[in-house]
């Protein structure tokens, strides 16, 4: 994940592993930086991510709800969040087309950037 902004942003992914859904974050990643999220191939070929900007506001989102909280997390499942003491946010859908890895560029949000691959 590389972030292309000027403002630190933090990160949450969702994806399915063999044992169902999955959710996991916060990677906090500097300005102009990037981070690895996942260590080694690729499991799975849709990934979802959420991520907020820290300094200016804003975030990445789409359509996709998945459980998310405040501090560090590893959610299972993605249902019943709120019943389960979890918060909801929108996830936007990431086709690595079954690539080994793959790298995701995230433009500024309140300047209509649109993440990319």
């Amino acid at each position: 994940m590389c972030n292309t902004t000027s403002s630190r942003i933090g990160v949450a992914i969702g994806y399915r592993d063999a044992q169902g859904w999955i959710t996991e974050g916060w990677w906090n990643i500097s300005p102009r930086g990037c981070e690895t999220l996942l260590r080694g191939t690729l499991a799975a070929r849709f990934y979802y991510v959420h991520a907020v900007d820290y300094d200016k506001g804003g975030e990445w989102t789409g359509k996709s709800v998945m459980c998310v909280r405040n501090k560090e997390f590893t959610i299972r499942g993605i249902e019943d969040c709120l019943a389960r003491g979890y918060d909801r946010a929108g996830f936007f859908e990431v086709d690595t087309g079954e690539q080994k890895s793959w790298t995701i560029q995230l433009t500024d949000p309140t300047g209509g950037g649109v993440p990319r691959p």
